[in-house]
């Protein structure tokens, strides 16, 4: 793992100091042998072992045994009328001649036993040396499949059957506009080129790097091959009808994706891409294996949640169940982005299993929240998970913090408005935001800025451009009449990133920009001017215009799409850029799974129709999988009394 050059994380997630950053290669010599040579050192083996017992079993007519039966020490309930015989199970005495003699008896017959064992396997070696090297290789073939299929066996468990939720508007979403339908399929192709490009030179890696056309992954996803991009994928195909891919990845997931492999995984990201992927994809399409695959894999998360504290690790083996926090961390802390975006993914496990669990985990981290302590109102986004105590006083809409606050709102949502709480802590924690850290530049552009040790830092990050979006969904219930002005606001910030973009070469914003000595909506350090296939300013645009149908948003959209096409498109797929001031930029070779789970969908959503995936019916997490919303008016939840 880089330290502390943190990692290139999708959604609301921690940035990164250098993207691109190479996968650590997991070379391994492996010597291969003949398997007629394998074979018959088994063999050998074996027969060497039956000489052995053969030879080496001790003569009972020598040697007196001392150990008896349990039949020669406890007899339960004998008839008390028998001489020589005990009730209530004491030791029979007066049996030594006939204990001696079936002793005796026994070992004749194993010796028989072991003479025919030794035949046998003599006349199964002469049978197995006559054939031929690929009849061979089809028997080792065929017991490692059904190896593979007891162990599937084995992991798969019985869920109850639950009511679908009400799902509305999962196809179609035909913008009636010839012009608009025009820039919705050059997305869709935008998306096939992407998914092709992957499909042939990264096909199961996590994620793929287009100039080497060959497979990347990082250390979020361990050494595992457990295909990330398949994964997160999946529902954006869906949704641009691309039911061949859809198929070919349900596929590999059916016969490839396993969760029991030594791999140290976030806990954060494995949650949002892999188990949100799952159950968006189990959702619109109905198929159970997704839905059977996401609750395997919730279970390899939950050890993560075994700490003093019941805040959960940053990352946990999937095999072992060992967890810790990321060495770069303040004080051994968990991150409040991370442990706070687990909320909407396990309410819906809950839902789908009846197991209480997963709702438990997150409910106990909220209430631990609630008891705590917050300088200004503000959460910090560091949390000792062995003292439950903040860590550093540093406080981000951005990285670090940024998707826990969304999913304050989004829990509300999620609840058909039902879950106040989640609401209340939203309205509260977005007051102390406006207090603190919302400020105006000397240009007039509306920031959201750090709260670092007492001062404000006047930098924002691209992943902080989200909010606009996120002010905007929560525009609606805002306390004291306050939507319009949260809609306002998330205008303004929709514009200051729009200038972000606007401000550099290649009309794509930067990881971060700063607004003093003069310079606003500009990157200042050279490890913060690049791109990396970023989604939440287009994500910003698309509930701007969900909201207000201003077609600015539809434009600036379509100006990023052009970008992107134009400067991160190369035949082996898309990269990130390292320097979008730069006229001839340099890539950083990675095709990021999110690049296909939010960008592309977000940017086909904004030239759709509103009925495609309507705002009140689902709710989109961090990762842009799409969950419905659980009415509890209809027979949805009212069917799992668990969530109830």
């Amino acid at each position: 793992m880089t330290t502390p050059a943190l990692l290139p994380l999708s959604g609301r997630r921690i940035p990164t100091l250098n993207p691109g950053s190479s996968p650590f290669p997991h070379h391994r010599a492996t010597l291969r042998l003949s398997e007629k040579f394998i074979l018959l050192l088994i063999l050998s083996a074996f027969i060497t072992l039956c000489f052995g017992a053969f030879f080496f079993l001790p003569d009972s007519s020598k040697h007196k045994r001392f150990d008896l039966g349990l039949e020669d020490v406890l007899i339960p309930h004998i008839d008390s009328n028998k001489e020589g015989k005990h009730l209530g199970g004491h030791i029979i005495h007066g049996q030594g001649g006939h204990d001696e003699h079936r002793h005796r008896e026994e070992e004749e017959s194993l010796r028989s036993k072991i003479r025919a064992d030794h035949e046998r396997a003599l006349e199964e070696a002469k049978e197995k040396l006559k054939k031929s090297r690929e009849e061979l290789r089809a028997e080792i073939q065929t017991e490692k499949n059904k190896v593979a299929q007891d162990l599937k066996k084995k992991d798969s468990k019985q869920l109850p059957p639950v009511p679908m939720p009400k799902l509305v508007g999962i196809h179609d979403g035909d913008p009636g506009d010839p012009d608009i339908k025009e820039k919705r399929d050059k997305i869709r192709e935008m998306m096939k080129h992407a998914w092709d490009s992957y499909r042939q030179y990264g096909w199961g890696h996590n994620e793929l790097k287009p100039l080497a056309k060959k497979g990347h992954s990082t250390n979020i996803f361990g050494n595992s091959q457990m295909g990330a991009t398949i994964v997160d994928a999946l529902d954006t195909l869906y949704i641009m009808g691309l039911h061949d891919e859809f198929k070919d990845g349900q596929q590999w997931i059916e016969q490839n994706l396993e969760f029991n492999v030594n791999a140290e995984v976030s806990v954060f990201e494995v949650n949002i891409r892999f188990i949100g992927g799952l159950l968006a994809a189990y959702y619109l399409s109905g198929q159970e294996v997704f839905k059977i695959k996401a609750v395997q894999l919730a279970e390899k998360l939950l050890p993560a949640f075994n700490t003093p504290t019941g805040i959960p690790w940053a990352m946990v083996n999937l095999k072992s169940g060992v967890g810790r926090n990321w060495g770069w961390a303040s004080a051994g802390s968990s991150i409040l982005a991370e442990f706070g975006t687990l909320h909407m993914e396990f309410v819906h496990l809950t839902y789908l299993t009846g197991d209480p669990a997963y709702l438990n985990k997150v409910m106990h981290i909220r209430k631990l929240l609630q008891k705590m302590d917050r300088p200004n109102g503000l959460y910090p986004n560091y949390l000792n998970p062995r003292t439950g105590r903040w860590g550093q006083h540093h406080t981000s809409v951005g990285g670090l913090g940024d998707s826990f606050y969304e999913y304050l709102l989004k829990a509300w949502l999620m609840s058909d408005k039902t879950d106040l709480e989640a609401r209340q802590l939203y309205d509260d924690a977005i007051e102390a935001i406006e207090r603190h850290l919302i400020r105006k530049s000397n240009g007039g552009l509306t920031f959201i800025g750090e709260w670092k040790n007492g001062h404000l830092e006047r930098k924002m990050g691209h992943l902080t451009c989200f909010a606009g979006g996120m002010f905007a969904l929560g525009a609606d219930g805002s306390p004291g009449e306050k939507a319009g002005h949260y809609l306002q606001l998330g205008a303004e910030i929709a514009h200051t990133c729009h200038e972000s973009y606007d401000r550099t070469v290649l009309k794509l914003g930067p990881e971060a920009f700063k607004f003093d000595s003069g310079l606003e909506a500009v990157a200042v350090r050279q490890n913060e001017k690049y791109y990396i296939l970023r989604p939440e300013v287009i994500e910003t645009y698309w509930y701007m215009w969900r909201f207000t149908h201003d077609p600015k948003y539809r434009q600036w959209g379509w100006e990023a799409a052009q970008a992107i096409d134009k400067y991160c498109r190369v035949s082996g797929g898309f990269s990130g850029v390292k320097d979008v001031y730069s006229s001839s930029p340099t890539y950083d070779d990675v095709q990021q799974s999110f690049f296909l789970a939010e960008t592309l969908k977000y940017l086909y959503l904004l030239f759709s129709s509103d009925d495609l995936l309507p705002l009140d019916n689902w709710v989109f997490n961090t990762e842009a999988h799409p969950l419905p919303v659980l009415h509890l008016a209809n027979s949805t939840l009212s069917a799992n009394n668990v969530i109830r």
